[in-house]
């Protein structure tokens, strides 16, 4: 069985989501921000490694992207294989 790294993904959205909006409900029914900070740290526990992730990505197809056109500037330029100053033949 192959682990699906997308489902992780929304997983760890999705408790993160669902834990601000306890932290954030809690906070303005208690009024103290002290008593419920550990639910606030609970979702940027799960937000954090989606952040590195996304990051990542975005680094390795940025360098994906230079290296494409480094190859493509390296390639020697292709001969024509007829003059462009003669005729056709007919």
């Amino acid at each position: 069985m192959k682990f699906d790294k997308s489902l992780l993904r929304t997983v760890l959205f999705s408790l993160g989501v669902v834990s601000f909006v306890i932290g954030v409900y809690q906070t303005v029914v208690q009024n103290d921000l002290g008593h419920n900070y550990w639910i606030f740290m609970i979702s940027m526990a799960c937000w954090l490694p989606l952040n590195y992730w996304r990051q990542r990505e975005a680094r390795a197809a940025k360098e994906a992207e230079v290296a494409k056109q480094v190859a493509a500037l390296n390639q020697p330029a292709k001969k024509n294989k007829r003059p462009t100053n003669r005729p056709k033949r007919r």
